[in-house]
């Protein structure tokens, strides 16, 4: 497994980011694994040479089989701030995804009504009903998912699409590619044929762009692609 300083994406007295792999998870679960949080903290107290505790919050997290871009603030002031940003739609998120099959159309935008099964830890489409002349989910915890997608290139074998994140619900990219378009490759829960051998799936958090919440600057991160992606496509590797 690559070091994890040799992951940092981005680095100052405020914020860290890093290229998270597939497996890591962001945040502590049921299962009690080590997280990535975790491992920066451990790695910021051996770096500085910091006596006490490090302090590392959380302001978004990634699925355990997903890639990429993933933020933490390391004030309780960059914490604060990047969740109000987050909840106010000023961090703009976007994914690759390698998907089984071809879109037929190659750009466009996704809005549902999802929700969550908890037993099942997946998402569904919910059906609408008009009401008072307004469309409105027939269950009341369905919550309003919104995405743009373009279709960019293809591997040897999948088809890759870049997502604009609107908002962020639960599986939201899984569960609305899969219904609309196509299932993302090695994503069993939402239809894919088979798994990947690394047992993630190849969506991939590529770009994350906001403004400093300290220093009000532009920010642009980008993350690598994992390397079993096998990119032949031109419009991909630009």
């Amino acid at each position: 497994m690559t070091d994890i300083q040799d992951r940092i994406l981005y680095e100052d007295n405020h914020i860290i980011i890093v290229n998270k792999l597939v497996g890591e998870i962001t945040q502590g679960d049921k299962t009690l694994d080590r997280t990535l949080g975790d491992d920066i903290k451990a790695l910021i107290a051996r770096r500085d040479k910091k006596p006490g505790a490090v302090y590392l919050g959380i302001p978004h997290r990634l699925d355990r089989p997903v890639s990429g871009v993933a933020m933490f603030a390391k004030t309780s002031k960059a914490l604060e701030r990047l969740n109000a940003m987050f909840r106010n739609s000023q961090v703009h998120k976007t994914y690759w995804a390698l998907v089984c099959r071809e879109p037929e159309q190659k750009e466009g935008y996704l809005e549902d009504y999802i929700y969550r099964i908890e037993k099942q830890n997946k998402s569904y489409i919910c059906k609408t009903a008009i009401v008072n002349g307004e469309t409105k989910p027939v269950r009341a915890d369905a919550k309003l998912a919104k995405l743009r997608y373009k279709y960019i290139g293809r591997t040897e074998r999948y088809f890759i699409v870049e997502v604009e994140l609107l908002t962020g619900r639960h599986h939201q990219i899984r569960c609305q590619l899969s219904h609309h378009l196509s299932p993302i490759k090695g994503d069993l829960k939402y239809g894919a044929p088979r798994s990947n051998p690394d047992g993630g799936i190849c969506l991939h958090a590529r770009r994350i762009e906001f403004i400093h919440p300290v220093k009000k600057e532009p920010v642009c991160i980008e993350a690598p692609l994992p390397e079993n992606w096998k990119i032949t496509a031109p419009e991909a590797e630009k």
